[in-house]
């Protein structure tokens, strides 16, 4: 708890506890006004009524004026009955008091009016010394619990000028010692105040301080000159290029690789800024680019070394640090690993290269084979019995496999060496779909499966290649296809959304464990305990030819409630 939290809490309680007793003694001093006021109100007005009504009648001879005064009077005490009885003695009062009317000399109708009167004024004193000790008891109460008030409000408050003080005073003094004995080079000197308030935090920075201090009054120049210089052969030694910055971007160190392939001079690099390097130097200029944009996707280099182009991987690592007494990392600087990679590029351009050139070499020998089912097909050639035509089929159907798995071995060379060819223009987008469920008819015939395409009416046209964009959707419904149960739907949709159209592919077969999901549309990748046949390339390929056309696919699964993969095209 802070202390201004305290304290406010303290004085506020301390605060309470006065205007309770206040409060409470406001209050009794009103409960005794009003046991007063009662008397007086109540009792102490009829014995003054019947005292003079009493003078009346003890008049030797009683004159009319007399009996109209007591009459008043009798009225008045009418309206002033506050005891049990006194409503019977003043009604019995009045009944006498008409009789007397009637004969005035009367000894006997003045002595019953006398005798009534004494009731009356008997009743009233009763009443009068039985709220004399009710104002009596509520006097004892008051004083009572004024009294207990006041002693606990006289405990806090010798509680709080007790402790109050030396809780302030005793960690400000103990804080002044621990700074005389840091003046005085004793840095192993420390702070411990319990709690989470400001001294605890106070402490814990006089102890980071303390500590700093120590580290640097116990370090050793030389010694860190002998860790430094290491460090520096060490870094110069890396066969791979090192490049080591600042937090601010000033270059600290650069082994012999990094000049020799960026063409610097040291003595014009340690302790420049890097984009006054880039100014120059292409190599910084385009580190600190992706730098920048911290871009991952793609970290290679291409950069003329070793009397060749070569390429290079960037790693950036950033240094950070716990300082000393701290809780919290800080980044003070980065530096840069240009890994090389030249010959893993160079067996990946040559595996591209025997791929396409082996896809190549295989199509002709292929196209022949289909050529030569068709022929065996023909009646006129001869006819075929059931087992020969059975052969056939399997024989077609092997041949429609590497026929395929050939195109897609071209379309990924293409796409990593960046050959490419894409035909933009303005596409119906239904004639894309009806002819890749065109293509895929027949095999969904062979698992009964419905293929749902209902377009909507008056669709923009999109920017695609449209021979591209009709193998992208026909691979995606010949997948659903393969991965659907029989006799099963799958629901081909179009819609118009955000200047783009967006063309979804829903099966209601297995699924993909989300796990898999990310490394769905990676080259090879096929989802393990997959039994279907496939490369694990066409959604690769689909990827890329999507993203090359501006547009982008996603996917959505759950195991047991199939795929849905969604194709997003431009408007042109």
């Amino acid at each position: 708890m802070k202390i201004k939290t305290k304290l406010t809490l303290a004085v506020g309680v301390l605060f309470f506890f006065i205007a309770l007793l206040s409060a409470l003694a406001i209050r009794q001093v009103y409960l005794l006004s009003q046991d007063t006021k009662n008397i007086l109100e109540a009792n102490y007005i009829s014995l003054d009524y019947t005292r003079n009504m009493h003078k009346l009648i003890d008049k030797s001879v009683i004159a009319d004026e007399d009996l109209i005064e007591f009459e008043k009077l009798l009225a008045k005490q009418n309206t002033n009955i506050t005891e049990i009885g006194e409503k019977e003695l003043t009604q019995d009062l009045q009944a006498h008091f008409v009789q007397l009317r009637s004969q005035p000399d009367s000894p006997v109708f003045i002595s019953n009016i006398r005798n009534d009167l004494n009731d009356i004024m008997k009743l009233n004193m009763d009443a009068i010394l039985r709220k004399s000790d009710t104002a009596g008891q509520t006097a004892d109460n008051s004083i009572l619990w004024i009294s207990i008030t006041s002693a606990f409000c006289f405990i806090i408050g010798f509680t709080l000028l007790i402790n109050l003080p030396g809780y302030i005073a005793n960690p400000i003094k103990n804080l002044t010692d621990s700074i005389r004995q840091i003046a005085s080079k004793n840095y192993s000197q420390r702070l411990y105040f319990k709690g989470h308030d400001e001294f605890s935090s106070l402490a814990r920075s006089f102890n980071t301080m303390a500590e700093k201090l120590q580290e640097y009054s116990d370090s050793n120049l030389a010694k860190l000159m002998m860790e430094k210089k290491r460090i520096e052969t060490l870094i110069n030694n890396l066969f791979d290029p090192v490049l080591g910055l600042d937090e601010k971007n000033i270059i600290l160190f650069i082994n012999e690789q990094a000049l020799k392939i960026s063409g610097l001079k040291r003595e014009n690099v340690i302790g420049k800024q890097a984009e006054e390097i880039a100014v120059t130097n292409d190599l910084i200029r385009s580190l600190l680019q992706k730098m920048a944009t911290n871009e991952n996707k793609d970290n290679s280099l291409k950069i003329y070394a070793d009397n060749k182009e070569s390429y290079f991987e960037k790693q950036l690592v950033p240094i950070s640090i716990i300082p000393t007494g701290e809780e919290n990392q800080k980044e003070i600087g980065s530096f840069i690993i240009l890994r090389n990679i030249t010959p893993y590029k160079e067996l990946d351009f040559a595996k591209t290269n025997f791929i396409a050139t082996v896809s190549h070499e295989f199509k002709t020998p292929i196209a022949s084979m289909k050529m030569s089912l068709q022929l065996l097909n023909n009646e006129q050639t001869g006819n075929l019995n059931d087992e020969q035509k059975s052969l056939v089929e399997s024989i077609k159907e092997d041949t429609e496999r590497l026929l395929r798995t050939t195109g897609e071995l071209l379309n990924i060379s293409q796409v990593e060496t960046g050959n490419t060819k894409l035909k933009i223009e303005a596409v119906d987008v239904k004639s894309i779909v009806n002819s890749a469920i065109d293509n895929n008819k027949k095999l969904a015939e062979q698992k009964s499966i419905i293929i749902n395409f209902e377009p909507l009416e008056n669709l923009p046209l999109v920017s695609a290649d449209k021979e591209k964009a009709t193998w992208i959707v026909s691979n995606l419904i010949s997948n659903a296809i393969r991965y659907s149960y029989d006799n099963t739907t799958i629901d081909v949709n179009v819609l118009e959304m955000d200047n783009k159209l967006i063309i979804s592919v829903k099966d209601g077969g297995i699924g993909i464990d989300p796990k898999y999901l990310p490394r769905i549309f990676d080259k090879y990748f096929r989802v393990p305990g997959t039994e279907k046949e496939g490369t694990g390339l066409g959604l690769a390929i689909s990827k890329e030819f999507i993203e090359a056309m501006g547009g982008r696919i996603d996917v959505k699964s759950e195991l047991g409630e199939g795929s849905e993969f969604i194709i997003s095209l431009i408007i042109s």
